[in-house]
């Protein structure tokens, strides 16, 4: 069954409940439609994607801000048996002309926050042919969503899709080079939907408040947990902590997804007067997880001390196991916290050495995951696939170790390890330490370049607001690491995160390591 049909069969069980809400707090803004009203716009969309010429096969792309239009446009594209391809919003023109030309893609919807954006590189898109705009004043040469989904039926297009029929392009986040293009069948977005339903027990009753960017797999398949029992979903536009218990409590959401910024800034709010849970109903809330980067067990302990009664998950993925849920830490297992888990439902997870051999418990490897959501692979890039599809198993990348238990640890990632004076430093490990440190709120270690030693660890740290510290207090404080694991030199600076939570470490070696070498001793 394509994932198609649990949108259309929620619109024929449940067509008057409500499916999915906007909150754009900033704005004022507060919209909402009914699965069945859900299901049309997808039909109406579809169909008048056809009239255009679109077929089976095609790539049509998206890139919107999170919208009450998003997901049936999605859905819509994927009616026709084209493949859709969400876009970061936070790619530069010349970021958005190669993703397109190298997706191939026939059409684009956009939004009014990209119009100087697109306009740029209207010239440079090969294959590109038309141009539909989501928004109020539409550009020249653009066609109205709105007109067109006003225009043409809501009836079923009767397009034939079968679950090995191409879905999506995904691109890769892009914290380690050039995004590649992902190519997802419809059974990978279905199994998505099996697995997050089975490690988060969602039902009718649940509200799901969806923050992160939908053109991303983490948001959009947790939210196919939600999809595949018809329970409505929130997609709330603004992190600031007022307006996600303002979300939680005027909505009645009982489940939400967090990155780790989000998580530290309510607990701060919290502690420092900002908000006072008092003001908010949050009884119904039941679960909160975080996924995307390691979670330092500290911050789920402080968790804990407001929410006592929240059931709690960490989930791990990527893009090429169709987001997350290939590692997940279980509701059952809070007392594991730091691990990233044990094999998602369906799943089977690997460390394995250099030559591709399993490793012994405790030691580190590279993690391998094998399941019904690995990607096809990358599109067009046979030599990148084969680089991390090897006998059916996804080499991630990133390195673990397996507790006596079965449970994972995430290291780091493969390329981030440092090399100094030749011992393997992992930055995560570091990063884990310095966060828990009160004056703390973000860390990030780099390996700068220096003559001597390879490498050395640099710590880039990210102060609480208010809150004091200088690179002495800070030394002082690493006292308590081994002493090769001590970073040699501290930064003050913010730290840069993508949207979906991951440290954007090139910027900061860009930043600080560029082509010089550092004289350490």
């Amino acid at each position: 069954m394509p994932i198609t049909e649990m949108l259309s069969r929620n619109a024929r069980m449940f067509g008057d409940d409500i499916s999915l809400i906007e909150r754009d707090p900033g704005a004022g803004i507060r919209r909402e439609i009914s699965w069945k009203q859900f299901d049309n716009m997808a039909n109406s969309f579809a169909n008048s994607l056809l009239a255009q010429g679109i077929k089976k096969g095609d790539k049509v792309a998206l890139l919107m801000m999170n919208c009450l239009e998003w997901l049936p446009v999605y859905f819509g594209i994927l009616k026709t048996g084209a493949l859709a391809v969400p876009l970061n919003f936070r790619y530069t023109a010349e970021e958005i002309r190669n993703c397109l030309n190298t997706a191939e893609a026939q059409a684009l919807v956009y939004g009014p926050e990209f119009i100087e954006r697109v306009e740029a590189v209207t010239g440079e898109l090969s294959s590109l042919k038309q141009y539909i705009f989501v928004g109020e004043n539409c550009p020249a040469g653009a066609i109205s969503y709105t007109q067109l989904i006003s225009e043409f039926p809501a009836t079923n297009p009767g397009v034939t899709i079968n679950d090995h029929d191409d879905a999506a392009l995904y691109f890769t986040s892009g914290t380690t080079g050039t995004p590649k293009a992902i190519v997802h069948p419809h059974s990978n977005l279905v199994s998505a939907c099996i697995t997050e339903n089975r490690h988060h027990l969602q039902t009718r009753e649940d509200n799901f408040l969806c923050i992160p960017p939908l053109y991303h797999t983490g948001a959009k398949m947790h939210w196919f947990g939600s999809l595949i029992v018809g329970s409505k979903a929130v997609l709330l536009r603004g992190v600031k902590p007022r307006w996600i218990l303002e979300a939680v409590s005027e909505e009645k959401v009982s489940i939400v997804w967090l990155l780790v910024p989000w998580a530290q800034d309510i607990l701060d709010a919290i502690e420092s007067g900002e908000v006072d849970l008092k003001d908010f109903q949050l009884k119904q809330w039941r679960l909160m997880h975080i996924g995307a980067q390691p979670v330092p067990p500290s911050l789920i302990q402080r968790w804990k001390t407001y929410f006592p009664n929240q059931l709690y998950d960490t989930n791990y993925g990527l893009s090429e196991s169709t987001g997350p849920g290939c590692v997940h830490l279980g509701l059952e297992n809070i007392h594991k916290v730091g691990a990233i888990g044990v094999p998602g439902f369906n799943w089977e997870a690997v460390i394995v050495d250099e030559q591709g051999r399993q490793v012994p418990r405790g030691k580190v490897g590279e993690l391998t995951v094998r399941g019904p959501g690995l990607m096809k692979g990358y599109y067009k890039n046979e030599e990148a696939t084969r680089a991390v599809l090897k006998n059916g198993w996804l080499f991630t990348g990133d390195m673990a170790r397996m507790d006596k238990d079965g449970f994972i640890y995430l290291v780091d990632r493969k390329k981030d390890v440092v090399i100094s004076g030749g011992e393997n430093i992992y930055p995560v490990e570091i990063e884990e330490f310095l966060r828990s440190h009160n004056d703390i709120k973000d860390a990030a270690v780099i390996g700068m370049p220096d003559r001597r030693l390879g490498e050395i660890a640099v710590a880039v740290i990210e102060l609480k607001s208010g809150r004091e510290a200088d690179e002495e207090a800070i030394m002082a404080f690493c006292e308590a690491l081994p002493r090769y694991k001590r970073p040699r030199m501290v930064i003050f600076d913010r730290i840069p995160r993508n949207p979906t939570g991951k440290i954007e470490k090139p910027k900061l070696r860009e930043k600080y390591c560029g082509d010089s070498v550092a004289q350490v001793v």
